[in-house]
């Protein structure tokens, strides 16, 4: 056999080996998550692929084909250019300080011809990978020293205030939380947790004069949904009344009355848990949530075995966000938490959203195929 075929065989070899290492139960995990969806978004379109199921099921097979392409790259790779990856997701979001493009009252997007791009979310990825870099070269005691903790305490304000600028206040809570965990992990003691805690609520009063009027009347509606039943108040409130509706079994597949005849707002987005569970009753949104908490125990797992510090707090760093998605999002329509525009992960329509979750995932399944390589604190494997 010629050399050139010698090293074909090795390369199909290794993309064989890495395919064995694939957690393709995650994987089915995501695909019926994803199915779910389309279900609904064609329920929600009244009975019609169009427009909604057919656009997101294009979107799901472009961003499998990212999942899967993140996954196989070698994960030192990913670790070398996280900072890169970090600055460059940084500048984007600075760029749209200067020239984003404004939609709905927020300035968030970038516009290259007629795509539109949302920064704020790829930073959702590219801080989580630049925490994970840069604790994995930090031992233990390292990292019990506040200097250490300087870096990137600015790695998560900085994004984080530009972020809250825009305004989007879901992106910015769930960007300073996930961020939370990872450096929770990494070893840093409560105690200190706890003294910028302290600091966040002396800074409540400064907080509450920055945000827009929208936010403050959500926040305000929140506490108080009956407040303003025909205005800020009526998305929460028909809400409930299309949860309560659905009883234990639902009214059945394209029955809801809330949803459809339009007493339900934003059924295919943030609300599109309520008209499941209108349909399917409390039976249906049990099952979506365990169905959830199944992937990120399946998540959790994959973090716990890999062997290097980079792959583990890249791996719990993802989970976290697919985790606070969900919460967020199920504890908003159900008025346990402000309405703050958190899609449902997989099953609500939008673009955005989409694609950084499956490249989130796509580094996430990174994390198990290359679970047994060892990384050194240098990016390099050891001997």
């Amino acid at each position: 056999m010629s050399l050139a075929g010698s090293r074909f065989n090795e390369g199909k070899m290794r993309l064989v080996d890495k395919l064995a290492q694939v957690n393709w139960l995650f994987v089915a995990g995501v695909l019926l998550t994803a199915g779910i969806g389309f279900g609904m978004l064609y329920s929600a379109a009244g009975g019609n692929i169009d427009p909604w199921a057919s656009r997101q099921m294009v979107r799901f097979g472009i961003g499998l084909g990212v999942m899967f392409a993140i996954a196989f790259v070698d994960i030192r790779f990913w670790m070398r250019w996280a900072y890169a990856f970090y600055f460059a997701s940084l500048l984007l979001l600075g760029i749209v300080e200067v020239m984003g493009v404004t939609g709905m009252g927020a300035q968030r997007w970038l516009s290259f011809g007629p795509t539109q791009i949302q920064p704020s979310e790829i930073m959702k990825i590219a801080l989580i990978l630049g925490l994970a870099r840069y604790f994995h070269g930090r031992t233990l005691e390292e990292v019990t020293r506040p200097i250490y903790l300087i870096l990137p305490l600015a790695m998560v304000l900085v994004p984080a205030a530009l972020v809250l600028r825009q305004p989007d206040l879901g992106t910015g809570v769930i960007l300073i939380l996930a961020a939370t965990t990872v450096i929770f992990i990494a070893g840093v003691k409560l105690w200190k947790f706890g003294i910028l805690f302290g600091l966040a609520l002396g800074a409540v009063p400064v907080a509450w004069h920055m945000l827009r009027d929208y936010q403050r009347a959500r926040i305000l509606t929140f506490l108080d949904p009956e407040r303003d039943p025909l205005g800020a108040g009526y998305h929460i409130l028909q809400s409930k009344i299309a949860l309560g509706s659905g009883g234990v079994f639902g009214k059945g597949f394209m029955q809801g009355t809330q949803s459809h005849l339009n007493f339900l707002p934003e059924r295919q987005t943030d609300f599109i848990f309520t008209m499941l569970a209108e349909e399917f009753g409390l039976v249906g949104g049990l099952g979506l949530i365990l169905l959830y908490m199944t992937l990120v125990a399946l998540g959790f797992l994959t973090a716990v075995r890999s062997a290097s510090q980079f792959g583990r707090y890249l791996a719990l760093g993802i989970i976290t966000i697919f985790f606070l998605y969900v919460f967020i999002n199920i504890a908003m329509v159900m008025g346990i938490l402000p309405v703050v525009g958190v899609p449902l992960p997989l099953i609500s329509y939008g673009g955005s959203s989409m694609m950084t979750l499956l490249a989130g995932f796509g580094f996430l399944l990174n994390v198990a195929v290359h679970r047994d390589v060892q990384i050194s604190r240098r990016g390099v494997v050891p001997g």
